[in-house]
């Protein structure tokens, strides 16, 4: 019960490894406010949970919806001591090719939305003398396939942005750390998987992405939400700043072949 007494603040908290995330802070005692855009997956999520959760629906663009998010939280559990950052989307293109609105949103939700609830979450953890700062990032923020141009932008930004405020605010006894999974089984996934099966099933198609890691498989959002939760925790007070690739050894395999 490592988060008995602790309010967290999870967005995107509704679907994939944010509703993981939800679920294992829910477990371990925290009071959860499940932040999401989308209302029939919070209120699955929080009947999932139980009582140790409850839902807002709001937009991780909207600076209004993040403040009335963390007023929301600050009023049913006395302030806020975690801040979870799941929400994202993947949009495929180039430069070239990416409209100028798909850019913009990809960058304001996956981005901006860090910057906003951080912004209102922030003056509450100081509030209670400090607090934990935790967002989902990629290991496209290292390394990058082609066609991912925002999608790949906007991880790297995450991950420079957790620098920056894990530096700004370690005075504030408030650390601030990135998670980079490689592939893992989420709604965006299987999402993406639709736009490249062509004749293999959906299933297949993750399984074939799964190979490309050397564990053979990809991620469970559970794994994730064990990573989140333990930089969230009191264990990991003296973590701040650091990017942390779970990625089932994807990086790890990445080097020049010299010929033989």
């Amino acid at each position: 019960m490592e988060f008995s007494g602790k309010s967290i603040v999870v967005t995107g908290g509704s679907l994939g490894m944010g509703r993981a995330c939800s679920v294992r802070f829910a477990e371990g005692g925290g009071k959860v406010l499940v932040v999401s855009n989308d209302a029939g997956s919070v209120a699955e999520t929080v009947a999932i949970i139980g009582p140790n959760a409850s839902g807002f629906i709001g937009d991780v663009r909207s600076a209004q919806d993040m403040e009335q998010a963390v007023v929301e939280a600050v009023a049913r559990h006395g302030g806020v001591d975690i801040l979870a950052c799941c929400a994202g989307i993947q949009r495929y293109g180039t430069v070239v090719d990416t409209p100028e609105d798909v850019w913009d949103d990809v960058f304001a939700v996956n981005l901006k939305g860090i910057y906003l609830a951080s912004r209102f979450v922030i003056p509450e953890m100081k509030k209670r003398g400090g607090g934990a700062i935790v967002a989902i990032s990629s290991v496209q923020a290292y390394a990058s396939q082609t066609g991912v141009a925002a999608y790949t932008a906007s991880k790297g930004a995450i991950n420079a942005l957790v620098r920056a405020m894990a530096l700004d605010h370690a005075t504030d006894n408030i650390t601030v750390n990135a998670v980079c999974p490689a592939s893992v089984d989420t709604p965006m996934l299987r999402w993406a998987a639709d736009q490249w099966k062509g004749d293999h099933s959906q299933d297949e198609m993750i399984a074939l992405w799964g190979k490309g890691h050397p564990l053979g498989r990809v991620g469970k959002p559970s794994e994730i939400a064990e990573l989140v939760a333990f930089l969230a925790s009191d264990k990991a007070r003296f973590i701040t700043g650091a990017d942390l690739k779970i990625d089932g050894g994807t990086m790890a395999k990445l080097g020049i072949v010299l010929p033989e």
